[in-house]
């Protein structure tokens, strides 16, 4: 293998040393998430791999975070094998252009493992939550919330210890708009019926 390895040109040397270890990395990440989503609510405000976002909490109600040691890892890994295969094939006067198809793949698996905990939160979240720990809870409208139950928004809120974003609808006659405070009237296959909290001027009148 070091015969093999000493045969590349420095191009190919560099992939691979960075898909190797980005490799190993991969795989322990993806060990300790697999723990750590096993590991219920209580497991899942707890950050084990380091990349600064609570593992059974990712991302709750700010989006989608690409930049996270998992998508960076997942970055390198197929970037670098890839890198590595378009190194050995072309070329050597155009080894230097292996770099752009290593480039887009490792984007490609950044943006995917992004989408991937996103949806493993969503699915974590479905499943343990209980419809007495959520209504008559305040939420803030994170996605407005068009009317009469026409279309859905999101919400966010601090529920069994976790801050989650839930799908929402309601029967208000006009749209919810993001930031403005509601109360969840209902929920049910993960989706929360919201009413808008009216101010004491509003009340008054």
């Amino acid at each position: 293998m070091f015969e093999w390895l000493h045969s590349l040109d420095v191009f190919s040397q560099i992939y691979f040393w960075i898909a190797a270890v980005a490799s190993i990395l991969l795989v322990l990440q993806i060990i300790l998430m697999l723990f750590s989503f096993a590991g219920g609510a209580d497991a899942g405000g707890v950050d084990i791999d380091g990349d600064g976002i609570p593992d059974g909490a990712f991302d709750a109600g700010t989006g989608i975070s690409i930049f996270t040691l998992k998508g960076l890892t997942a970055f390198f890994t197929l970037g670098g094998w890839v890198g590595l295969l378009c190194s050995l094939n072309f070329p050597e006067e155009y080894t230097w252009l292996s770099v752009i198809p290593a480039f887009l793949c490792g984007s490609a698996a950044m943006v995917g493992i992004a989408f991937a905990m996103r949806a493993m939160y969503k699915l974590q979240t479905s499943g343990n939550l209980q419809k007495e720990n959520v209504v008559g809870k305040t939420a803030t409208v994170y996605v407005s919330v068009l009317p009469a139950r026409t279309g859905r928004g999101k919400i966010t809120l601090t529920a069994q210890g976790q801050f989650m974003e839930l799908d929402a609808v309601t029967d208000e006659t006009e749209k919810l708009c993001v930031d403005e405070k509601v109360v969840i009237e209902e929920f049910s296959d993960g989706t929360a019926v919201v009413k808008r909290i009216k101010n004491k001027t509003e009340g008054e009148k």
